[in-house]
């Protein structure tokens, strides 16, 4: 079970709180980037760039490798897996609530109507 492990959780839920982290992996989906690579969209230096990148890499969601004087970055999809098992407990939730929400705005939408003043 993943609560053996809550502290990698938080550590990845941490790393997945910022857009720019979020951006960062859906790039690496895509295959290996270097520093430099990840941190164009963004205009941002290499040192910003790497320190997102150290945060991941602390998270276990991207594997570093020297080549030369280029840092090239890979996803490891493994603790996003974890963390979507934690998720999946919490799934049986939603629809109900989605149904009550649903369910909640037709009845304000009504009421609305009811209350509006006819033209």
């Amino acid at each position: 079970m993943v609560e053996r492990h809550s502290g990698q959780l938080d550590q990845v839920f941490q790393a997945l709180a910022d857009p720019t982290r979020r951006r960062m992996l859906r790039s690496l989906s895509a295959g290996e980037r270097s520093i430099g690579e990840l941190a164009a969209p963004f205009r941002m230096s290499f040192a910003g760039a790497s320190k997102h990148v150290k945060v991941l890499e602390r998270a276990g969601l991207v594997q570093r490798t020297v080549q030369g004087r280029t840092h090239v970055c890979r996803l490891a999809p493994a603790p996003l897996a974890e963390a979507m098992e934690w998720l999946r407990f919490y799934e049986q939730f939603w629809p109900g609530r989605l149904e009550a929400l649903e369910q909640a705005l037709l009845d304000d939408g009504r009421t609305a109507k009811r209350g509006a003043p006819h033209e």
